[in-house]
């Protein structure tokens, strides 16, 4: 088959024109045997196009794939550097994150938490220079401050920032209680002392707390008994209750409570009768309850840390029946052999059966003598018996 050799379209062996590119065909018939169709080229453009965006968009992907791994890593990187509390470090490597990735919202949430924590730093380091000038309440609110800068943010890096300012506030608030400890506080302000120590979550708080507690015990253990003494019954009990809301596991209070009921009730109902036989029994059996009912096993007197004076002593029951309402007398002498005072006070339990052991302590709150100048002297024991 004939063939025009610059289209390719077929021709006739007599025919001098090609009817399609109208170029001369050539005479010898060899010629036209060969068929040279020339295809349009123009149809490669796609193609090609086609192949470079192909090629683009590979490279490109492998290019965003390998930002994002990076990315990752610098992530995964500032996270431990967070927790290390190098937050320096961290906010370059979330920074380095966010260059390799946008739209990298884990990245920009833990910049912004670094970049608060350096300021949470910068905000605890004042409050060491405050510290040092016992401006303890500038120091609470700067750490007030350093909190609420965290809010926004969790997690085990905010975690560990946050246990960091709470130890600091622990810090300022124990050294406070110290220095307003160092005052001599009255009973008001111990029991506004006692509430801050509480609150906080701290061995040495603790301790505080229990030294506070036990100043508000004898305070009010003294002042209730001197008006038990004058039988002030109401005033007594009054005092007893206040204590007791800052000391309600007090052995000693509630002993004294409990002591102050029946003394009131005895009084109220037979305060005739419990005379007569207070006087009969002392009539009668003087010797046995000097030397055989109550035994003193210890009367002592020394100075408190505040330099007031403690009288503290045992007695020992060689009864045969429970006694109770057990009252020491005792008078304190100086070098002098001159008496200072004397004073009455309730032994603890209130009820003490055959052969136990009772306690009391008294604080003179208003002595303020040398224990080592004076000695104690116990006159006389009284109880009653069921």
């Amino acid at each position: 088959m004939l063939h025009c050799p610059y289209c390719g379209t077929s021709v006739n062996e007599d025919e001098q024109y090609c009817i399609k590119c109208g170029k001369q065909l050539p005479n010898d018939m060899h010629h036209r045997l060969i068929n040279k169709k020339q295809f349009n080229t123009y149809w490669y453009i796609p193609l090609i196009i086609a192949a470079v965006f192909l090629v683009s968009s590979g490279i490109y992907y492998f290019m965003l794939q390998s930002n994002t791994t990076h990315a990752k890593e610098s992530y995964v990187q500032g996270e431990q550097a967070a927790l290390d509390a190098d937050y320096n470090k961290a906010s370059k490597l979330f920074t380095k994150a966010l260059d390799k990735k946008d739209n990298f919202v884990q990245a920009e949430t833990s910049l912004a938490f670094a970049e608060r924590a350096l300021e949470v730093e910068s905000l605890l380091t004042k409050t060491d220079d405050l510290l040092k000038k016992k401006d303890y309440s500038q120091a609470l609110s700067i750490i007030k401050e350093a909190e609420s800068n965290l809010n926004s943010f969790n997690g085990d890096a905010v975690a560990m920032l946050i246990d960091q300012i709470m130890f600091k506030r622990n810090t300022i608030k124990i050294a406070k209680l110290k220095e307003s400890l160092k005052k001599d506080p009255g009973i008001d302000e111990l029991k506004i002392l006692i509430w801050e120590a509480d609150a906080i979550n701290d061995n040495e708080a603790e301790d505080m707390t229990k030294d506070i507690r036990n100043e508000i015990i004898e305070y009010f253990f003294s002042k209730a008994t001197e008006q038990l003494n004058t039988k002030q019954f109401t005033d007594a009990q009054t005092l007893i209750e206040d204590g007791l809301k800052y000391a309600p596991e007090s052995e000693k209070l509630r002993s004294l409570q409990t002591t102050i009921d029946k003394e009131k009730t005895a009084f109220e109902s037979e305060q005739q009768q419990r005379i007569e036989q207070a006087m009969d029994t002392a009539a009668k059996d003087q010797k046995f309850n000097e030397d055989e009912a109550i035994e003193l096993v210890s009367a002592n007197i020394k100075s408190d840390k505040n330099g007031k004076l403690v009288v503290k002593g045992e007695v020992k029951s060689d009864a045969t029946i429970p006694i109770n309402s057990i009252l020491i007398e005792y008078t304190i002498y100086n070098k002098k052999k001159s008496e200072i005072l004397t004073n009455e006070v309730f032994v603890y339990p209130d009820k003490l059966y055959p052969k136990e052991s009772g306690e009391f302590k008294f604080t003179h709150l208003d002595k303020e003598e040398k224990a080592k100048n004076l000695t104690i002297e116990v006159n006389k024991i009284t109880w009653y018996t069921d």
